[in-house]
C-alpha cells in the first residue's frame, strides 16, 4: 500500500537532504545554507544545478546519477511529489542531490550571488493568463540572476508549445544567446542524453501524442530585461493538474 500525504511528510522531515521552507517559515528566519551550500551541505566545490518546480525529482535524481561531479537541488512547493525523488535518492546513497520544498517566488533567499551555475524547467505549468507566474518571465529571471553566474545555462523542457514560444520572444527581446531550440525533441536524437530523461508526466504526454519542446539559452547579468508585447496561441488541451486552455492571450 502506498504511503499518505502525512506519512511522506513524517519521512521527509527526518531526511538529511530534505529542506522544507515555506513562505511562512522563511519570513522572519534566515537560511542557513545561502552561500554555503558547497561547505556545508555537499562537502566539495562542484558546480550547483538546479531542478525549480522539480515535481517527483526525476530529472534531478537522473542527472545526479550520470554526474557524480556535479551537485543538484531540486525545488518545489508539492511535498508529497517530492517524496519520490527524495526517498529514492536517498535508498541510493546519492550524495551529489538535495531537495528544497519552498515557493519558487522567493528562491533567491536560498542562494547567494553567484553560487548556481545551471537552471532545469522540467514541464512547469505555462500560467498563461498571468505573465509574472511563467518561470521563465523577466519577473523570474530577475531574481534568477541575483544567484546564478553571469552568463548561466537555463533549460527549458515542455509540452506547452505556449510556454515554449513566450520564452523564445523572451529570449529575443532582451537578446539572450540561444544555445539550442527544437520543437520536437524526440523528432530526431536528442543532443544530449540529458535530455533523454523522462518524466512521470512527460511519458503521459509523449502517450497523448504530444511534442516535447526544448530550449536553452543563457542569461546574463547586466542589462534591462523586457517582457515580449506579442499575442501567443494558447495550448488547447487539458495537461494534468492544469486549468482549460482557449483562445489568445497577450505575453505583456
Amino acid at each position: 500500500m502506498s504511503k499518505g500525504k502525512l506519512a511522506k511528510f513524517a519521512d521527509m522531515a527526518s531526511y538529511p537532504h530534505v529542506f522544507e521552507y515555506p513562505f511562512s517559515v522563511l519570513e522572519d528566519v534566515p537560511f542557513e545554507l545561502r552561500g554555503h551550500w558547497h561547505e556545508q551541505f555537499f562537502k566539495n566545490d562542484h558546480p550547483i544545478v538546479l531542478e525549480l518546480g522539480c515535481g517527483r525529482g526525476e530529472y534531478a535524481v537522473g542527472l545526479a546519477r550520470r554526474y557524480p561531479d556535479r551537485n543538484f537541488i531540486g525545488v518545489d512547493i508539492k511535498g508529497a511529489r517530492m517524496w519520490s525523488g527524495a526517498t529514492e535518492s536517498l535508498k541510493e546513497g546519492l550524495t551529489n542531490v538535495a531537495f528544497l520544498r519552498t515557493n519558487i517566488e522567493i528562491i533567491d533567499r536560498f542562494f547567494a550571488p553567484g553560487e548556481v551555475q545551471e537552471i532545469w524547467l522540467t514541464f512547469s505549468d505555462p500560467q498563461m493568463k498571468k505573465a509574472t507566474k511563467r518561470l521563465t518571465s523577466t519577473y523570474f529571471l530577475n531574481r534568477y540572476r541575483r544567484f546564478l553566474v553571469d552568463g548561466g545555462v537555463i533549460h527549458l523542457k515542455t509540452d506547452s508549445n505556449f510556454l515554449f514560444t513566450y520564452t523564445r520572444y523572451v529570449a529575443e527581446e532582451n537578446q539572450l544567446p540561444v544555445e539550442e531550440c527544437t520543437e520536437d525533441l524526440y523528432g530526431g536524437e536528442a543532443s544530449s542524453l540529458d535530455l533523454s530523461i523522462r518524466t512521470y508526466y512527460e511519458q503521459q504526454w509523449l502517450s497523448r501524442g504530444l511534442t516535447i519542446k526544448y530550449l536553452r539559452f543563457r542569461l546574463s547579468a547586466q542589462g534591462l530585461l523586457v517582457e515580449p508585447d506579442v499575442e501567443i496561441e494558447m495550448d488547447s488541451y487539458r495537461s494534468y493538474n492544469r486549468e482549460k486552455r482557449s483562445s489568445l492571450t497577450t505575453s505583456k
